[in-house]
């Protein structure tokens, strides 16, 4: 396993693997960048193909989570932690606890939160090994995925109201591919923004629960991308915007909650020739660290989630600057997002 020559590796600050035998603990905590303040980012637990597999993914989320902190105007920096084994029938509280330790001994240097894989439960275990945990029921927001679905509908709006003209919902056509904790709430909201609903996921029971209540339409999942639909919500894992999918796309915008959507920089180009509209998925999927952002003595929930809503505008200008400049959006939000880092480091410089 080589570290500094991965293509994900973009000068992290700190990439630490930890590993307790006694409870299975396998762990990746990757911190990118601190500029703006402490790195905070969700804990990932998959069962992954291999341990190359794990590190790719923890440098590319944890990039991500800079980039998204630095767009939303958070003070906090960039950092992701991955678990290696399964949610379903590997988890513990001692391995938890463990994980905890883990994040401990970075003395606040990185703050951990759920992600794909972990749930509030599991977190609040582990902060009974430090403090250094957010999204739980003791700091007041819980669970961030509600606040994530509720950034994702706003900034599918957005990308609606700009790619189609769209003045609402009703009779927008809209894939949604995973019906996780986020990509379920999400249904929730177009379904009653009027929205058509198709819908797919690796776990049967999800889509036939979405089908029932949503009156959605299921598909396979092989057979998602090729939806004849005005929308494509990805919202499962990453890359999956690629040499093999893009082709079969009939969406005329993209957005959605997943992680790393595009598999590579380029693709965000092959997207825009072909006229897809594509909202970058760190400021789509911000909704949930906002959320976090605003925990403490004096949290005000309708306070964190009217922020949560302003990814509707944050979307809107990336929009229009990116047709200004003639460039495809992901550059456009990296720019903006590097803006800030180093008008930062400039003010600590000086």
């Amino acid at each position: 396993m080589t570290i500094f020559s991965n293509p994900e590796f973009d000068n992290h600050e700190t990439v630490l693997f930890f590993k307790d035998p006694k409870t299975g603990l396998k762990a990746i905590i990757a911190i990118h960048d601190t500029t703006l303040g402490p790195a905070l980012g969700g804990t990932r637990m998959w069962n992954y193909g291999s341990e190359e597999e794990a590190l790719t993914d923890v440098l590319r989320l944890s990039r991500g989570m800079t980039y998204k902190s630095s767009l939303t105007g958070l003070n906090l920096g960039g950092g992701k932690s991955v678990i290696i084994g399964d949610a379903k029938t590997q988890k513990s509280p001692e391995l938890f606890r463990a994980f905890g330790e883990a994040v401990g001994r970075l003395n606040g240097n990185y703050i951990a939160a759920e992600d794909v894989g972990t749930s509030v439960e599991d977190l609040e275990y582990a902060r009974q090994s430090t403090s250094y945990i957010a999204g739980i029921s003791e700091g007041g927001a819980g669970d961030p995925s509600p606040a994530t679905s509720w950034g994702v509908f706003n900034g599918l709006k957005a990308a609606a109201k700009y790619g189609l003209n769209a003045t609402d919902l009703k009779g927008v056509r809209v894939a949604v591919q995973g019906l996780g904790h986020v990509g379920y709430g999400l249904c929730k909201h177009l379904r009653e923004a009027g929205a058509e609903l198709i819908v797919t996921d690796i776990y049967d029971q999800m889509v036939q629960k979405a089908v029932a209540e949503f009156d959605a339409k299921a598909v396979k999942p092989e057979e998602i991308i090729q939806q004849d639909v005005d929308i494509f919500a990805p919202c499962a894992l990453g890359a999956v915007l690629n040499d093999e999918t893009i082709p079969e796309l009939k969406a005329k915008i993209i957005a959605g909650a997943a992680n790393n959507q595009l598999a590579e920089d380029r693709h965000g180009q092959i997207l825009r020739d072909k006229g897809i509209l594509y909202a970058p998925d760190y400021v789509i999927n911000a909704g949930g660290i906002i959320l976090i952002s605003h925990e403490g003595p004096t949290f005000n929930r309708d306070k964190a989630m009217k922020q949560v809503a302003e990814i509707h505008d944050t979307l809107l200008n990336i929009f229009t600057r990116a047709d200004r400049e003639n460039r495809p959006t992901h550059e456009i939000a990296y720019q903006m997002a590097r803006e800030r880092i180093e008008n930062t480091r400039l003010k600590m410089a000086s």
